[in-house]
This record gives C-alpha cells, sequence and structure tokens, in this order.
C-alpha cells in the first residue's frame, strides 16, 4: 500500500529565534501571504504563488517550542534556516500512517482531525530516511477553506497579476545526503512513497546514477518521479551524493553547514523564465552566473537559436538552455528511434536564501522536456561550485 503521490501541497521553512524569511519571499520573489498562525512563540505564515506554496515557521521566542505549537508539521528545533518537511495530498491519512509504521516508519504525529468553518483535513506526520525531513500527509478533499484549519486568512494582499513573475508550482526538489545516504533515499520513497525511477541522463545506467565527474566537482545524482502526474507534471526527487575525493565541494559544503542531510534546493517552475528571471532581478533577487564557456561552445548558439531563444539574451541573464535528445524521456527503457525533438528546457539558481551556504532556488522552464539537461546539470552545479570557492 505504498502511497501514491503528485505535486506537494506546502514545503515548511523553519528559521531559529530572531531569524525571518517571510518577508523576502514576499518582497523579492512576490509570494502573496494567504494565511497566518500565531501562537506566543510561533508565528506560522503561508505564502503562495499559483500552487507553489511554501510555510514559514518562525521563532517569536527564545524559549524551547513543543510539538503542539506546529499544526502540520514538527519542529526541527533549527539553528539555521532549513527546508525540513515537504507536505503530500493523499486520500487516506491513517491507512497509510498504519502502513508506513508497518514498514518500519517513524510515526511523529498521529492521525490528526481538524476543523473550521470551510470544513475538516486530517493529517500525519511521518519522518524521512533523510536527514531532518519529514513529510505531513495531508486530506484536505472535505476542505473548501484558504489554506487549512487553524490559521486565519489574511486579506488585502497585494495581488500577483501583471508583476511579470510566471511561478506556477513545485517542479523539483533535490536533497543533499551522506556518501552512501542516496542509493537508501531512493529505495526508501520507492518502497514507502510509491516514487519511480526517472533517469537523469538518457546515457545513466539505472544500476550506477549519474554520476558527474571533474575536477572539485564528483557527485552521484539518483532521481524519481511521483506515480501520480505526468513525466513533465509531476514531482520529481533528486539525490545528491558526494564523491569528490580532492577537497570539498557543494555537497560537502552543505553537509557540514547545515549539520547533516537536507533539503538543498527547490525547483520552481514557470512558464516564462525570461520575463520571471527579469522581474526577480529587479526585485533584488541575485542569481548564479554560469561559466561563460557554456554559451561560447561548440554548437550551442546553434541549439538556442533552433530552440527560438536568442543566445545573447540567455547569455545575458544567465539562463541556461538543453533540448532533448531523440529517447531522453527520464524512462529507464525508453525507445530511442522516434524523431529529433524540438523539446527543451530552460533553468537558472538563485543564491542562497540564507546566510549559511546551504538552501537555494531554482527557476526552470519546461518547455516539453520532462527531464534535466546534461549541459544544464553540468553548467548549474559548477557555477553554484565556483559561488561556493569564492566564499571560502
Amino acid at each position: 500500500m505504498a502511497a501514491s503521490l503528485s505535486r506537494p501541497c506546502f514545503i515548511s521553512l523553519h528559521l531559529p529565534y530572531r531569524q525571518g524569511w517571510a518577508q523576502h519571499l514576499a518582497n523579492t520573489f512576490r509570494f502573496r501571504p494567504v494565511a497566518v498562525r500565531e501562537t506566543p512563540c510561533v508565528r506560522q505564515l503561508a505564502l503562495r504563488r499559483e500552487s507553489a506554496i511554501f510555510l514559514v515557521n518562525e521563532r517569536l521566542a527564545p524559549a524551547s517550542t513543543s510539538t503542539h505549537d506546529f499544526l502540520y508539521d514538527v519542529d526541527p528545533q533549527p539553528t539555521l534556516g532549513t527546508a525540513s518537511n515537504v507536505c503530500f495530498e493523499v486520500d487516506d491519512v491513517p491507512g497509510l500512517c498504519k502502513w508506513l509504521q508497518s514498514q518500519g516508519c517513524s510515526l511523529l504525529v498521529p492521525p490528526t482531525e481538524l476543523s473550521d468553518e470551510g470544513g475538516s483535513v486530517t493529517y500525519g506526520v511521518v519522518s524521512s530516511v533523510v536527514g531532518n525531513i519529514s513529510h505531513t500527509l495531508l486530506d484536505r478533499s472535505c476542505y473548501q477553506g484558504p489554506f487549512l484549519p487553524g490559521f486565519q486568512p489574511i486579506q488585502g494582499a497585494p495581488s500577483a497579476t501583471g508583476d511579470g513573475i510566471k511561478i506556477t508550482h513545485f517542479d523539483h526538489i533535490t536533497y543533499v545526503c551522506p556518501r552512501g545516504g542516496a542509493r537508501v533515499a531512493l529505495d526508501w520513497y520507492q518502497r514507502c512513497f510509491g516514487f519511480h525511477r526517472f533517469l537523469l541522463n538518457p546515457q545513466e545506467r539505472p544500476a550506477e546514477g549519474y554520476v558527474l565527474g571533474g575536477q572539485g566537482v564528483g557527485m552521484l545524482l539518483l532521481a524519481l518521479q511521483s506515480a501520480r502526474g505526468t513525466p513533465a507534471h509531476g514531482c520529481k526527487l533528486v539525490f545528491a551524493e558526494s564523491l569528490s575525493q580532492n577537497g570539498t565541494n557543494q555537497v560537502d559544503t552543505f553537509l557540514e553547514q547545515h549539520g547533516g542531510a537536507g533539503i538543498q534546493h527547490v525547483g520552481l517552475c514557470t512558464t516564462d523564465i525570461i520575463s520571471t528571471t527579469r522581474a526577480l532581478q529587479q526585485q533584488g533577487a541575485r542569481f548564479f552566473t554560469p561559466p561563460t564557456a557554456y554559451y561560447k561552445q561548440g554548437g550551442k548558439a546553434e541549439e538556442i537559436q533552433g530552440a527560438g531563444q536568442d543566445p545573447h539574451m540567455l547569455a545575458e541573464l544567465g539562463i541556461l538552455l538543453d533540448t532533448t535528445v531523440p529517447g531522453d524521456k527520464g524512462q529507464p527503457g525508453t525507445d530511442a528511434t522516434e524523431s529529433p525533438s524540438r523539446e527543451y528546457l530552460m533553468q537558472i539558481f538563485t543564491h542562497p536564501i540564507f546566510s549559511e551556504e546551504t538552501f537555494f532556488l531554482e527557476l526552470i522552464d519546461r518547455r516539453g522536456a520532462p527531464g534535466f539537461g546534461e549541459g544544464n546539470i553540468r553548467a548549474l552545479w559548477k557555477a553554484v561550485q565556483v559561488y561556493m570557492d569564492q566564499q571560502q
């Protein structure tokens, strides 16, 4: 009875006392505050952009909090900003929680029903096998309110229309795992949550995963796709593990600064990455600069033009583009005899959101391509590595 999950309902962020991020998320990334819940110790604020919702948990007092201070989540007791909970909507919370317990999963919050004038919801929280991550399992099929029971709607929040930012939903979530942990996580999410294997690259061997080599890089990447939803529209999980033998790379840096495994970045799907990147830059968002060699490599300008995009504009903004190749559908055993495709995707990373070199955001614009282009993967991760090296 593995869970059948689709896109996340919300992603929960926790911040230590006297640290906040909600204002930055609202002002810079233009997420709209929709609901709030406050106790003497914590404030939980839900911010939405289309179907992408962040639940920001801020401490209002230095004293330790109790589990009851949080709804739809648990307290990871953060010493730094962390993305620690991913909520998924499910059909049968009690049945799924019971089955997950039978599989050895730790149940942090038993099935709980809450209601208000908008209806009722049932939720439970289970611990992931990765770091400080937990998962809220939520049935809100009988609820019609703006967010969830226990939260007060926020009236008069500024409209998000007409600001040029075209963010629609969460596309993928990338976890950083300790050495040997990526395959453990892969197996756990397949067995417990019903995710399916997703190949990041057509040359990837399922038994080995996608190995990203090169000086100072050395990473293993493994990916999964939610059972519900098409490859282009379901939720993907990516697990990154360091293979570096010489010094540390960004994965090692994350593990050190975060204090263990966790969520490194969240991919936000956009329908217009050029307009969105420009608008966010005007609001003060900062993005990683890809290596200049990326745009100068043989055939890249022609590839970008063939996709109907302007190479100079993408280079100016720092946006990467990869077209898919025949058979590059991210599924094991895909037939590679179909005709060449003009399906492509574009991506860009923000600088780290918190003061530590841990959590950041990605914009991804899918034009029919469900996977992640090899050139993009290498360029994006190298850009992050260069930035990390400069901060040393």
